[in-house]
């Protein structure tokens, strides 16, 4: 029996007991190459197929770069919507271009599909589904788990399992293997597993994919030479480590330290405004020594899947240990006073002017948590949005990018900026600082104008009317 009928053999017997399928994987695997070195040469001869499991942000990128070097890709979702977008060549991905997608679909080598299945054909299996926080500030890996014993029900033997999604440290080698060992195959013997975090920055136009460095490390030393070699085929650079616990934990970090001088910045600059110095200059001006600090910038809030959960997964962590990480916990907490800081920035205006918060409009430019991004994923924006209307403020929006989205009060809807709306409105604020929008028109016609970006100095917009975060 050659190799890919053992392959086949298991597909059809996946429902059998444990003991049964491991004497069929040992009997099939007689006289055959190891699954390691089979595995390692499709993947060299692009003969193995890939598929990527979640095709949001991290996964419609994978997917479609490893299509670009002539692999077979299947994209799995269990989001009916987001599949029958993609057959037809629409991308809902803002660095991916619908036409980039229709010529992907050309190509022949993409399927986008619904149907498990296809994981029982693939070679190598990506893991690119969410991981959210609850509201208690735990980690739900309840899709992690979910993949998993999906993947379980389809495992054959010589199969690379590659996960991307954020967790804690742990997840890989406590949770995700022993559910993979429940279908009777074992690790470096009949399946690969490692770990590799994703490093998209939606909306960056200088790192992407292929130039941001891959970190990789995988249960055994196999499992992360073969992950190294997969993503060699489309990544620039990557970094082998030395456990899966190392990867998980390095992305962590990256976001770590991020929050903790988010949280910084923002915690000075609310200093600077009650000391009447211009937090911006401040910036600047440190920034013009070459050595010993980095610049971060105040701003309306965290947001985005990243920054507001990552380090929450090392805090739950470390809290499991008997460990509080009292820098981090800190710096989640100012940045999530932010908003309201906003808002209350916005009430010492009307109060100052004598409005009325019932008799007040107010405009927010920008509801996405970032520049150029459509993504609403715990944008600062719908916080600022919806304390504004518990305060009985008539509020509304414009983004390029979110035409619609959905609150307390139902679904709002993007309004065209024009001079005109900008004119009746008693406050507008910047939350995203957009490219392409009409900043000077903005200037013009607005009483008052909050830049929680600082946009209009980058721009050298002037007007008395603009104020600062």
């Amino acid at each position: 029996m050659t190799g890919e009928n053992a392959a086949s053999t298991m597909y059809d017997v996946r429902d059998s007991n444990d003991e049964s399928r491991k004497t069929k994987t040992r009997s099939a695997k007689r006289g055959t190459m190891s699954t390691y070195t089979e595995l390692k040469k499709k993947i060299k001869d692009k003969k193995a197929v890939i598929t990527v499991v979640g095709l949001g942000y991290v996964g419609l990128p994978i997917a479609l770069e490893f299509c670009e070097k002539g692999y077979t890709v299947n994209g799995l979702d269990n989001n009916t919507e987001r599949v029958n977008k993609l057959r037809k060549g629409i991308s809902y991905v803002d660095d991916i271009s619908s036409g980039d997608m229709r010529k992907i679909i050309l190509k022949g080598n993409f399927v986008a599909t619904t149907d498990n299945k296809v994981l029982g054909t693939s070679d190598v299996i990506i893991i690119c589904v969410p991981t959210p926080l609850q509201k208690i500030t735990e980690p739900d890996i309840s899709y992690i788990v979910h993949a998993s014993n999906m993947m379980r029900s389809y495992m054959r033997p010589g199969q690379l399992i590659i996960v991307e999604s954020t967790t804690y440290p742990g997840t890989t080698r406590e949770v995700i293997l022993p559910e993979l060992e429940k279908s009777g195959y074992k690790m470096d013997q009949d399946f690969y597993l490692g770990f590799s975090p994703e490093r998209i920055d939606p909306g960056n136009p200088k790192y992407s994919l292929t130039n941001i460095p891959k970190v990789v490390g995988g249960i055994t030393e196999k499992s992360t030479e073969l992950g190294k070699l997969v993503y060699s085929q489309i990544v620039k650079k990557v970094v082998g480590v030395s456990s899966t616990e190392t990867a998980e934990v390095s992305k962590l970090l990256e976001n770590t330290f991020r929050i903790v001088n988010i949280g910084l910045i923002n915690e000075f600059a609310m200093l600077c405004n009650k000391l009447g110095i211009d937090v911006w200059e401040v910036i600047e001006t440190a920034k013009t020594k070459p050595f010993g600090f980095m610049p971060f910038y105040p701003g309306p809030g965290v947001g985005g899947h990243c920054i507001p959960a990552d380090p929450m997964y090392l805090s739950w962590k470390a809290r499991t240990i008997g460990f509080k990480t009292e820098m981090i916990d800190l710096a989640a907490e100012i940045n999530r006073m932010i908003p309201a800081y906003v808002v209350e920035r916005v009430c010492e205006f009307l109060k100052e002017r004598k409005k009325k918060f019932a008799e007040t409009k107010a405009l927010l430019i920008g509801m996405a948590y970032k520049r150029d991004v459509n993504d609403l994923r715990e944008s600062p924006a719908l916080d600022i949005f919806e304390m504004l209307e518990k305060k009985k403020v008539t509020t509304s929006y414009h983004d390029p990018h979110i035409p619609h989205f959905n609150a307390a009060g139902g679904r709002k809807r993007s309004r065209k900026l024009t001079a005109a709306l900008v004119r009746r409105q008693d406050i507008v604020i910047i939350v995203a600082d957009h490219s392409g929008l009409d900043y000077k028109m903005i200037a013009d016609n607005a009483k008052i104008v909050l830049d929680t970006r600082n946009v209009f100095e980058k721009k050298k917009i002037k007007g008395e009317n603009i104020i600062k975060l």
